[in-house]
């Protein structure tokens, strides 16, 4: 279903040579209006996590929890090593579709910070962010108590929304591009999370510990 609509969105983001959809020019020319210095330089801070060494300390992270939790040593270091090998790979994937699709950016004159890449889609920061929060949420899952995994995997998941947003706000991507880089990185979460999930082994137990009766001791008469 996922790759549907990544096929969908594709289709519809590469027609007519790139050129954006007309909801896609009203969101770009909203964010350009509302683009104050500060907000520029906050938003510019956040979209770092999504390229460089963020997202393999993240991947390092998942890796490290899932070798602790791994059956035998040869788990383990399966375990270690999957999350950064999935995240390169994902990322060779996502640059091969990037050229082979060469979708215009949006004009040089919108862009705020460091000059992008040649092309847009699909968004590579969206990609590789969520990419590398869904390979920690997995690990942070199946290594700790639910209560305790919950939260942070919503922060995870909110931060990976944000830098992907964050490529649109500063007028590189258009907002198609974001979302073909979220649905990618969604795809090829599906195919590799199942295979890691079993190098790291069962997760730990979702409800209270069950209560054991105590040992009766026969009355004495």
């Amino acid at each position: 279903m996922v790759l549907l609509l990544f096929a969908v969105v594709t289709a519809v983001a590469v027609a007519h040579g790139g050129a954006p959809l007309a909801a896609e020019r009203s969101a770009h020319a909203w964010m350009l209006a509302h683009r104050p210095d500060a907000a520029v330089r906050a938003v510019g801070t956040l979209t770092r996590l999504g390229t460089g060494l963020p997202p393999y300390l993240a991947a390092a992270a998942a890796g490290t929890l899932a070798a602790r939790a791994a059956r035998t040593t040869g788990y383990r270091l399966a375990a270690l090593c999957a999350p950064a090998a999935v995240l390169a790979a994902g990322q060779l994937l996502r640059t091969g579709l990037m050229l082979a699709l060469a979708r215009p950016r949006p004009p040089v004159a919108d862009w705020a910070g460091p000059p992008p890449g040649a092309h847009a889609y699909p968004s590579g920061h969206a990609f590789t962010a969520a990419v590398a929060a869904g390979l920690l949420a997995q690990a942070i899952g199946r290594t700790a108590p639910r209560s305790r995994a919950a939260p942070v995997r919503a922060v995870l998941l909110l931060v990976a929304a944000a830098v992907g947003v964050s490529r649109a706000y500063l007028g590189v991507h258009w907002p198609l591009d974001v979302v073909g880089g979220w649905l990618l990185a969604a795809a090829w979460l599906g195919l590799w999370l199942p295979l890691l999930g079993r190098l790291s082994g069962p997760a730990p137990p979702t409800g209270p510990a069950p209560r054991t009766r105590a040992a009766r001791t026969p009355n004495r008469r």
